[in-house]
């Protein structure tokens, strides 16, 4: 064939092939269902080649995740080893520490810690607002749970028992306004306080002037008035700066589902409720005597006192 009529022929077949493929655009747009019953026909007879064809691609693909797998399993055993030889050397310093600390602790005639019993409740409902920060646990008197016992879930403390039912209890967060706990911050056991304030991260107050602490120290319970046992983790500090210094709790009320209920064998005392100052709490009841007026029972109304006289 001469060039120029092979070069036309070339021409021809590529124009030919534009209008086919826009007859077949027309046409998918004119009737769909026409379009994808042919496109159904012609890949019943095209899958056994596709499937052919993708078999080689495959077991490259195979092969070449086999070879990474090598690559990994290597580099992940020599890890391995290297993590498996630090963790002898902690090991072995651990058990010399415990060794020294057993042998300091009888020198001291220490007394350990009571032993921590654990309940397990869900969270039934949550009643935090603007002016207060609490929830409710299907635990209560019932279960062994009492006023005052910490509760906690994966991450660290959540509050602590403020209200028990028989069936139920109403735990204070730590983000309530009405929340005080004694804490260390950072390695050098700085202490402070944290203080609630209803926002999802509560300061620290009464810290010592000139002590330094550092964003990303971690708090922790300290024990000091008995409230809380030492040593549980709260949360770390985020911001620090000339007004407050602030904490970002380890745990995340947004995602409480099941929480411990744990009891130390802490006297907690009594736990100030919400809308009721920590002075009001501490503060002694008066004896039955003197709540008696004219010899009439407690409470009672003035007619009842009347009669009673």
């Amino acid at each position: 064939m001469p060039p120029g009529l092979k070069s036309i022929a070339h021409w021809l077949v590529y124009a030919g092939l534009i209008m086919f493929a826009g007859g077949l655009i027309l046409l998918g747009k004119a009737d769909a269902v026409l379009v994808e019953r042919l496109r159904m026909q012609v890949s019943d007879p095209l899958a056994p080649v596709l499937n052919a064809l993708s078999r080689p691609a495959d077991f490259a693909a195979d092969g070449l995740d086999r070879v990474r797998g090598w690559v990994g399993v290597t580099e992940e055993n020599e890890r391995l080893r290297r993590e498996r030889d630090d963790l002898l050397l902690w090991r072995a310093a651990a058990k010399h520490l415990e060794a020294e600390n057993a042998g300091l602790r009888r020198l001291l005639n220490y007394v350990p810690d009571p032993e921590a019993s654990y309940r397990s409740a869900r969270i039934i409902a949550d009643s935090s607002g603007v002016f207060a920060q609490s929830v409710m646990v299907n635990a209560g008197t019932l279960a062994g749970v009492a006023k005052g016992q910490i509760v906690l879930d994966g991450a660290g403390v959540v509050g602590r028992i403020v209200g028990v039912s028989g069936r139920a209890g109403r735990v204070l967060l730590l983000t309530d306004l009405n929340s005080r706990v004694p804490v260390f911050v950072g390695p050098e056991r700085h202490r402070a306080v944290l203080a609630g304030d209803n926002s999802e991260t509560p300061k620290l107050i009464h810290v010592v002037p000139g002590e330094t602490i550092k964003v990303g120290d971690d708090v922790v319970t300290s024990g000091i008035a008995g409230g809380f046992p030492p040593g549980l983790p709260v949360g770390i500090v985020v911001t620090v700066d000339d007004r407050h210094i602030t904490v970002a709790l380890n745990t995340d009320r947004d995602r409480l589902e099941y929480v411990r209920i744990a009891d130390f064998g802490i006297a907690t005392g009594d736990v100030p409720l919400p809308g009721r100052s920590p002075a009001a709490a501490s503060r002694p009841a008066r004896p039955a005597a003197a709540n008696q007026k004219d010899g009439g029972p407690i409470g009672a109304p003035p007619a009842q006192r009347a009669d009673a006289r």
